[in-house]
């Protein structure tokens, strides 16, 4: 039996589930760390599990190019070699060829590239995209795809998204089926409504495990990007899961939430952890200001991380001005717990038919700020 995903509870488009795969449940609508070469960022799993994780993000580009795919198969695999036994996603590298390789040349079967790590010559094809995810041992494959740029014509995103729609069909075939295990594909089409429209109906004709909406915050605005999950969620399954790949802040969560988005991943709380930015329930603070050098208060005082509950802001300032690695350990550790307690409010929310309220208890204190509770 191939992953699966069950609904729970719904409040307006949004909804609760569980996905179900070989490496264990997950609760919906999750947040996924990113761990780009095999571990996010500062974080040992120990400390990544501690947060409430249940699911993590891999990359194909990255791993492929370092330390290899057939070097991590012959090591045991990625849950092996990464300490992590649940389930992770692996990103099939589209997006990463896009942005980082160098002299990149796309044809119809897929994209040379050179690594901007060495320079070296390298070859992603549809099939090698899902023998790559294989050998790395993926709970969830990402079909191979390229991932249109913004701004982009409705001729461009028309051909980008035909293009995507072939390799996603190839990428199907290539898939091994095993008990647990997925294959989503990706919706392309840019911000164009009937494009967007077209991609989901293709995707679904070929069958995926879920359902996946790229080419969005790559550029076009809050505002833009829920347009257009507003006029594609519709053309999407209701019995599958739904990933919104790359998204976001804690607000972009909530909105798609909203829409009845179950999946996301980003980098931005541990990138944000390495460069003193911390998210809170009362809003984003820029830790090395100097406001918080005498501080004797916890960064968020609702917060069970190790930051929250054994430091002061006075300490984390000092850190980060002493450009001790300490600091940014803490600080991701802390975004991390922050944004997997968010999704858990949000999940309650959405069981308590709350959602709504909620939202705005969360925005409000957001705006109040450092304001006593």
């Amino acid at each position: 039996m191939t992953l699966s995903w069950t609904r729970h509870a719904t409040d307006g488009a949004a909804r609760t589930g569980t996905l179900h795969t070989a490496h264990g449940d997950v609760p919906t609508p999750v947040f996924m760390p990113v761990g780009t070469a095999g571990t996010v960022k500062g974080m040992t799993a120990d400390a990544v599990r501690a947060t409430g994780a249940k699911i993590i993000l891999g990359n194909t580009y990255h791993l492929m190019l370092r330390p290899g795919a057939e070097r991590v198969a012959r090591l045991g695999g990625l849950h092996k070699m990464a300490d992590w036994p649940g389930p992770i996603l692996t990103d099939s590298g589209g997006f990463q060829v896009m942005s980082l390789s160098k002299l990149r040349k796309l044809d119809q079967d897929g994209v040379t590239f050179r690594s901007h790590i060495d320079g070296s010559a390298h070859r992603l094809t549809p099939e090698r995209s899902i023998e790559i995810q294989h050998l790395l041992d993926a709970t969830i494959t990402m079909a191979f795809d390229e991932c249109t740029p913004f701004p982009a014509t409705p001729d461009e995103a028309r051909a980008s998204m035909d293009l995507s729609m072939r390799w996603a069909d190839r990428c199907r075939t290539a898939f091994q089926p095993r008990d647990g295990y997925g294959l989503f594909g990706i919706v392309q089409g840019s911000i164009y409504p009937d494009q967007r429209e077209t991609s989901a109906r293709a995707l679904t004709s070929l069958g995926f495990e879920g359902y996946a909406i790229g080419g969005l915050a790559v550029g076009e605005g809050q505002k833009m990007m829920f347009d257009t999950l507003d006029v594609t969620i519709p053309h999407l399954p209701e019995s599958h899961p739904r990933y919104l790949m790359g998204v976001g802040t804690p607000d972009d969560l909530i909105g798609a939430v909203a829409r009845g988005i179950d999946m996301f991943d980003c980098v931005i709380p541990t990138r944000a952890g390495r460069t003193a930015r911390a998210y809170t329930r009362n809003g984003v603070f820029n830790m090395k200001n100097a406001r918080f050098a005498d501080d004797p208060s916890p960064l968020d005082p609702a917060c069970t991380c190790p930051l929250c509950t054994r430091h002061s802001r006075a300490y984390l300032n000092h850190l980060f001005k002493s450009g001790e690695m300490l600091g940014p350990i803490l600080l991701t550790w802390h975004n991390i717990q922050y944004y997997q307690d968010l999704m858990a409010t949000l999940r309650h929310a959405i069981q308590t038919q709350t959602l709504q309220s909620t939202a705005t208890q969360i925005r409000t204190r957001w705006t109040a700020g450092d304001s006593p509770a």
